[in-house]
């Protein structure tokens, strides 16, 4: 559920080049392009296999490959080279693609070897933020040579196609490779061995990661094996995790939202492939074609074309209602065509519940609506008895805190102020539940719609929401607020949750019945997914010790990431670039802006919450000043003028906001 400043943007991987680039003799001249009309397989001249996505295009000369997104201003060039090592392995494929490329590197960083790579290493560069830029490489070594890819374009771009520069990422591999598969292998049951051994990865992770606590369950045959808590509610007190301690569960929420209207399906209020405005006319987004489109499986497919847009919610949520929320979509306009890319959207899962919400009772407000019939129709009759809506009900409960680094990199306690900006779009990722809760979730997703031996929901309408709407990634796609992912040979249904602190996912193997539930108190959970899915793979089905090498990779790069980040960094922001600041901005979709003096810190105060921030002095001559206080941090404000104002920018990947100085 959350964004970022373009600083703080990441793909799948982060990666960056050399500075100083050798030119090689002159190259024969590339074949003319080819332009995809679909994915496609391809190889490199070394036998390297790898898919190129649909509407790229794609040529080649000798050792390189070059792929330009449909934009023309991003591309992926994939270089094979017999370098000594990973730095001279870079440096020959820029000096094969770019060789004018200046750029200093920032950092360069190892990732755990995969996918028959003996050796991967990522390099980093630096950018100004004006650039809007993303340059990046990823050496890989196997069989004794090096393959490069570089990323080299824009945030834009890049955020709009993450997708498919994951299907080239996750597809690239060495000639011969013979990928793992648990295919037709009986997965071992959840014994008390086992257990342990998840629960010990988990343990030993979450101390790598700085994670105070975690809420975690465990499903075999349909039944749950072990419930229970790892680690503090809070920081600095004896209050331990256990199954029944609350947590924000953040985008999980889907998948239970797209639950209700599996239930009004079955009682034929609406059809999955009905048009939305048919139950609710007064539903609009920016572009007309794109709102006549939009059936009830739409909702939440992130395949409309919306591009990621939550900074209008994340600022200025004091006032929001559910109907305003509502509103905030017809000022939205898709970026790519209509089921082309993923690109995913809060506000429209959010509509998807209130639309819910308005068929279960038009004759109330869409919030107390949706909290009904969720409480009613969903957590009742699983036995959620804990999950709720209500924050304070919730942190008045046995509940965990939410954490984050400050910016020393030390595990803190972080302010929930940010995450009330959810209340007003809460299908989209307001729930808080416990492990023990989120189970029984799990448990009626394994039984396709039964549960306790009850029918709830029917098989079909449980099962559609499962259905592919658009790719992610080259094995994984994207359902009605569930992924569905077919990486390792056997079908891993999972969902993620974000926001200030909390960090979760659920999983379950539905042809084997087994299930997890995963919630964690802090930032930094965000590493520990992926890894604690494989994890849980490799002990059900003897697979390769892959998880613990790639949670130590992440730490270290989030580390060296964060300790070279906070070399340019001036805390507090440094009197001269706090002087150049207007006392009062304002912007029309973010709201309003007080600077203040808070002794020798300068603080950023929006209304709905406030961060001290630091400066930093960029490579392009601008000052940036970015948040700094836990789990509000790197959100950028690059100083500016506009229009004879004084201004400050602040971008996510596909939109610009300028707040001018006010009287």
């Amino acid at each position: 559920m959350k964004s970022r400043s373009p600083r703080a943007f990441s793909l799948l991987l982060r990666f960056a080049a050399l500075a100083s680039l050798t030119a090689l003799p002159a190259l024969p001249a590339p074949q003319a392009p080819e332009r995809l009309a679909a994915d496609s397989p391809r190889s490199t001249p070394n036998g390297a296999t790898f898919s190129a996505p649909a509407g790229w295009s794609i040529a080649s000369q000798e050792n390189i490959l070059v792929l330009d997104a449909p934009e023309q201003d991003s591309h992926i060039a994939i270089v094979e080279t017999t370098a000594s090592g990973d730095a001279a392995a870079v440096a020959a494929a820029w000096a094969a693609y770019r060789p004018a490329s200046r750029r200093p590197l920032k950092l360069t960083t190892p990732a755990a070897p995969r996918n028959g790579w003996d050796e991967r290493r990522v390099f980093d560069y630096e950018t100004s933020p004006n650039e809007r830029a993303v340059v990046q490489a990823l050496a890989l070594r196997a069989h004794g040579s090096w393959t490069v890819v570089i990323i080299d374009g824009t945030e834009p771009t890049f955020e709009k196609r993450a997708s498919q520069l994951a299907l080239v990422l996750d597809s690239l591999r060495p000639k011969g490779y013979q990928r793992e598969s648990f295919a037709h292998r009986p997965a071992h049951p959840l014994d008390a061995a086992r257990i342990e051994q998840l629960k010990s990865f988990l343990a030993a992770s979450m101390d790598k990661l700085g994670v105070p606590g975690a809420g975690l369950a465990l499903i075999d045959n349909g039944k749950v094996v072990f419930e229970g808590g790892l680690g503090l509610r809070q920081l600095g007190k004896p209050m331990p995790v256990d199954a029944n301690t609350l947590f924000m569960a953040a985008s999980n929420t889907k998948g239970m939202t797209t639950l209700l209207l599996a239930l009004e399906a079955d009682e034929g209020k609406l059809r999955w492939d009905q048009p939305v405005t048919q139950l609710f006319p007064s539903f609009r987004l920016g572009d007309d074609a794109t709102t006549r489109q939009v059936l009830v499986k739409h909702l939440v497919c992130a395949c409309t074309g919306l591009p990621r847009q939550d900074l209008e919610w994340l600022f200025e949520f004091k006032n929001s209602t559910p109907t305003s929320s509502l509103a905030l979509l017809g000022t939205m306009k898709p970026t790519s065509r209509f089921g082309e890319l993923f690109q995913y959207s809060n506000l429209m899962a959010a509509a998807a519940g209130y639309i819910g919400a308005h068929l279960y009772d038009s004759s109330r407000d869409l919030g107390p609506a949706y909290d009904d019939a969720m409480r009613k129709r969903i957590f009742a009759p699983l036995g959620m008895n804990s999950t709720t809506f209500d924050f304070d009900r919730a942190l008045h409960s046995d509940h965990a805190s939410p954490h984050g680094d400050d910016v020393d990199g030390h595990p803190s306690l972080a302010e929930m102020a940010l995450n009330y900006s959810v209340v007003p779009l809460r299908p989209a990722g307001g729930v808080w539940t416990s492990a023990h809760d989120l189970s029984r979730y799990v448990q009626l997703e394994l039984g396709r719609g039964a549960l306790d031996g009850k029918r709830i929901v029917s098989e079909q309408n449980i099962l559609m929401r499962r259905q592919p709407q658009v790719a992610i990634g080259e094995d994984e796609y994207y359902g009605m607020g569930l992924m569905v992912d077919t990486t390792w040979g056997v079908t891993v249904v999972h969902h993620g949750g974000s926001l200030i602190g909390f960090k979760s996912d659920l999983m379950f193997l539905p042809d084997q019945g087994i299930g997890a539930v995963l919630l964690t108190n802090s930032d930094t959970g965000s590493m520990l997914l992926r890894p604690f899915m494989r994890r849980l793979l490799e002990v059900l089905f003897d697979g390769k010790p892959e998880a613990a090498a790639d949670i130590d990779s992440r730490a270290a790069r989030y580390k060296a990431a964060l300790a070279k980040d906070r070399l340019r960094l001036q805390v507090p922001a440094t009197s001269a670039a706090a002087a150049r600041l207007a006392p009062h901005y304002d912007n029309a979709a973010l709201g309003d802006l007080t600077v203040r003096r808070q002794g020798s810190d300068t603080v950023f105060d929006f209304g709905e919450w406030k961060s001290r921030v630091a400066s930093r002095a960029n490579d392009d001559g601008t000052t940036s000043f970015i948040t700094i206080d836990p789990g509000e941090t790197g959100f950028e404000f690059v100083l500016a003028q506009r229009s004879g104002k004084r201004a400050l920018i602040i971008r996510d990947g596909q939109h610009e906001y300028v707040f001018l100085e006010t009287a």
